[in-house]
């Protein structure tokens, strides 16, 4: 089965399954764990932050930052689509009490459309208190913002008086796609998330990073989610193995990708050319159109090959570290076949 659905659905490689079980683990509750204290400081050091904190998930820790940076009745901004907002249960406003101000992804988080939306505190008014910002963003087709960018969003937010939180879930795939370091495209926000379980391949786990201020006071929140677990020195083995080994190989899942689209841009359905759509520079996924997606989708599973219909016919396809060039080439070639039967 060639599975294309997601880059979290990898499993641990033969080396990363060693470095688990040959972990020193202790009570991280008492913070007596070393290979989490490990891990946690070089997250921190990669990100130029004062300090991190492991969770069990990413949604966990963009929620920790939301509890950190708001009050209930808060106004968060962020773009349309963004994982925080759209794919998080609500938990913004079950646990924190918060609306969102959503920013038209076509708007790209100009200053215009932050200014825009900025809510000032007032009587009649939700005010304003934090920013998220996604890299890369999921929705966005991968997009990934250089520091350029990043700068700017952090120095408009700042200037409004805005937290900057950085849902960087896939920030390992946007320091390769744009050449820019983690620590560049980290720099000023208050808090950074970056997830282990999806382009570096390990089973479980994310981290939220910032002031030791900010650090010491999410411990507290994530304890209060439920989110404090023992000896978690088995999961940060295996992120601090994906940290160390994986994010250089990210550059592999990228070029693959762009030789998916390449490969799909040569396909037609119904008398027209496939509608392709992968970021510049490209990252792991691609998005791809048909009339009929959902009939697509299911036909390619019984074909071996497994993707993900996001609505209005969009396909994405996402490239990972157990996806190989011969796979490439083959989803290319059961997709053509499936294009072929489905305009019959």
């Amino acid at each position: 089965m060639i599975d294309l659905r997601s880059d979290t659905v990898t499993t641990p490689t033969p080396e990363m399954l060693r470095a688990m079980t040959a972990a020193e683990v202790g009570d991280d509750v008492y913070g007596e764990d070393p290979s989490l204290n490990r891990l946690e400081e070089e997250v921190a050091a990669l990100l130029g932050q004062e300090a991190a904190v492991f969770t069990p998930s990413g949604s966990m820790a963009n929620q920790i930052a939301i509890l950190l940076h708001t009050r209930p009745g808060d106004s968060v901004l962020c773009e349309e689509g963004s994982h925080t907002f759209a794919y998080e249960a609500g938990a913004g406003a079950a646990l924190s009490g918060v609306q969102f101000d959503l920013i038209p992804f076509s708007e790209s988080l100009s200053d215009e459309a932050i200014k825009g939306r900025f809510r000032p505190d007032g009587l009649h008014e939700s005010a304003s208190t934090l920013i998220l910002v996604e890299n890369t963003h999921n929705r966005g087709r991968g997009r990934a913002l250089p520091r350029q960018e990043t700068e700017r969003i952090v120095n408009t937010a700042h200037g409004l008086g805005l937290k900057a939180h950085c849902d960087g879930a896939r920030l390992w795939n946007a320091a390769v796609a744009t050449g820019h370091s983690e620590r560049e495209l980290s720099a000023g926000f208050d808090t950074v998330s970056v997830c282990f379980s999806k382009g570096l391949g390990a089973p479980v786990g994310s981290a939220l990073a910032g002031s030791r201020e900010d650090v010491g006071r999410a411990r507290k929140i994530r304890k209060r989610l439920g989110g404090g677990m023992r000896q978690a020195g088995f999961l940060a083995a295996a992120a601090l193995y994906g940290v160390r080994q994986h994010r250089g190989r990210l550059l592999e899942d990228h070029r693959r990708a762009a030789a998916l689209a390449e490969g799909l841009k040569e396909l037609v359905h119904d008398g027209r050319p496939l509608d392709v759509d992968i970021p510049d520079p490209p990252t792991n996924m691609v998005y791809w159109r048909v009339a009929n997606g959902g009939d697509v989708v299911a036909r390619l599973r019984d074909k071996g090959v497994l993707v993900n219909h996001v609505g209005g016919g969009w396909i994405r396809s996402v490239t990972h570290l157990q996806i190989s060039d011969s796979d490439i080439h083959d989803a290319i070639r059961r997709i053509r076949e499936v294009l072929v039967a489905s305009g019959d």
